[in-house]
């Protein structure tokens, strides 16, 4: 999350708001070491074996689909974040290139289920892949309700404890996926296994493009997070310089790791053991094969802590935009209410984490997985589009600029795989429209309640609605 501060008028055109300037205090280094951090989540850790069920043993073939389906995105952020480097992130573009409230409130609500969604995938590959592993007994939903709670614990308690776990639980989360490459790569060495099963389609569910383009969808679930840096561009050092380098060099070293992981995982297991997602997941198989395996007890925990992390980014994003869009009054301010012992937006926090439950409750992981990806390629086809459009715009200092082919690309791609999958499997469309309808009906009962008090909406108070200030919940 952003440690940007409130604004307290809105963000007019030059983006200067009452109230001092936040610090610039994020070097390059620091930068992309965040964008690492943001990407490399609990997706991979869950989404192997599903994706494998898709494409046999080309895991790594989505995976690359999925990388650079993110760069073409990735550089539609990157010159908006140059050319606007304010913490609004897809709020601040969608409202500067369409100019309409609801519509950016709409892009906005998506982003803040969408993480909500990522956060009930990850209980359940929490509750469903990794404790089974410590305890063969896991009822499924109830655990993953109890895996919700303590995270909802944790974002209560406060956001400085919350980012001091984050830090911890990033290094644990990127160590295992070393430590998964490490071990196959000697179990491959010590005679297990066959390189070439990497280039197989032996278990896919249907033809090559199919069952790409579905792996895609999925595998593309792995390396989000990267749009989540855009509301660190305020504070970076050199945003107009660092951002870009810092964006496509993070994407690209988490896209490494994955495609390397995408080729040991079938290379080294039996097919059974890579497409089993009912019993197991392929990365603790992997961690405890060849001569370097470990017990996959201590990979499952590894597993677990990894998971939690990504749980606990997405839910302090998602309670902090229910809180951000209640400050501006967008929708019910009772939502915003911040405890007075602890700082934190208390009611956000139990409004996301019932919504997360309910979730976690009625889907499996790629089920859940896939309603994250129909979300944010809604978003992404939008910002795409946003690109285009604020070419209109010139701004007085030098900015990243992507040919105009990429987010001309961006936009039909994320379209497309967003079409392909809600075609090949409706359900996942049903699961994002009642999302979105539920921020509609929150859009129009607090609209009709501002209009019975006489108030009215400010289109800026939208430019806004991405910046709560963490600090200030302290």
């Amino acid at each position: 999350m952003s440690q940007a501060a409130t604004p307290t008028g809105p963000l007019a055109s030059g983006g200067a708001h009452d109230g001092p300037e936040l610090n610039r205090a994020i070097s390059r280094n620091l930068l992309l070491l965040f964008v690492v951090g943001d990407v490399v989540g609990g997706g991979i850790y869950t989404l192997v074996g599903e994706i494998g069920a898709e494409v046999g043993g080309m895991v790594w073939l989505p995976m690359l689909l999925a990388l650079s389906l993110a760069l073409f995105t990735a550089a539609s952020y990157a010159e908006l974040v140059t050319k606007y480097p304010q913490a609004a992130g897809a709020a601040l573009y969608v409202n500067k290139a369409f100019d309409r409230p609801f519509f950016t409130f709409i892009v906005a609500f998506a982003v803040m289920c969408s993480g909500i969604a990522s956060a009930a995938t990850l209980a359940r590959g929490v509750s469903g892949k990794y404790l089974p592993q410590l305890w063969t007994e896991t009822p499924i939903v109830p655990v993953a309700i109890v895996f919700l709670l303590l995270v909802a614990a944790l974002n209560f308690r406060g956001i400085s404890e919350s980012v001091r776990v984050n830090v911890v639980l990033t290094i644990i989360e990127l160590s295992g996926l070393l430590l998964v490459i490490v071990i196959a790569i000697a179990a491959l060495g010590d005679g297990q296994g066959d390189l070439s099963n990497a280039f197989t389609t032996d278990g896919a569910e249907s033809g090559l493009l199919g069952a790409a383009l579905a792996g895609t969808a999925l595998a593309f679930y792995a390396l989000i997070g990267f749009e989540d840096s855009v509301n660190v561009a305020e504070e970076a050092q050199e945003p107009r310089r660092d951002y870009p380098r810092a964006l496509f060099g993070g994407i690209l070293l988490a896209g490494v790791i994955y495609l390397i992981i995408g080729v040991l995982a079938p290379a080294v297991l039996d097919r059974d053991v890579l497409l089993d997602t009912e019993n197991g997941t392929p990365l603790i198989s992997l961690a405890s094969t060849g001569p370097l395996g470990v017990d996959p007890k201590l990979f499952a925990v590894i597993g677990i802590l990894a998971l939690a992390n990504g749980a606990l980014i997405n839910m302090i994003m998602a309670s902090r935009l229910i809180y951000g869009m209640s400050a501006q009054s967008i929708i019910p301010r009772a939502l915003g209410k911040v405890h007075a012992t602890r700082r934190t937006p208390y009611v956000a926090i139990v409004f996301t984490t019932a919504l997360a439950m309910a979730l976690a409750s009625t889907g499996s992981v790629s089920d859940l997985a896939s309603t994250t990806v129909v979300l944010l390629l809604s978003v992404f086809t939008v910002v795409n589009v946003a690109v285009l459009i604020l070419r209109r715009d010139p701004v007085d200092k030098p900015h990243f600029e992507a040919p105009s082919i990429v987010p001309v690309i961006g936009a039909v791609a994320s379209l497309a795989v967003l079409l392909y999958r809600v075609i090949d499997d409706p359900d996942q469309l049903v699961r994002a429209a009642l999302l979105i309808a539920l921020g509609i009906v929150l859009w129009f009962v607090n609209h009709g309640a501002r209009r019975l008090e006489g108030g009215r909406f400010d289109t800026q108070q939208l430019e806004a609605i991405e910046r709560a200030d963490d600090r200030d919940f302290d």
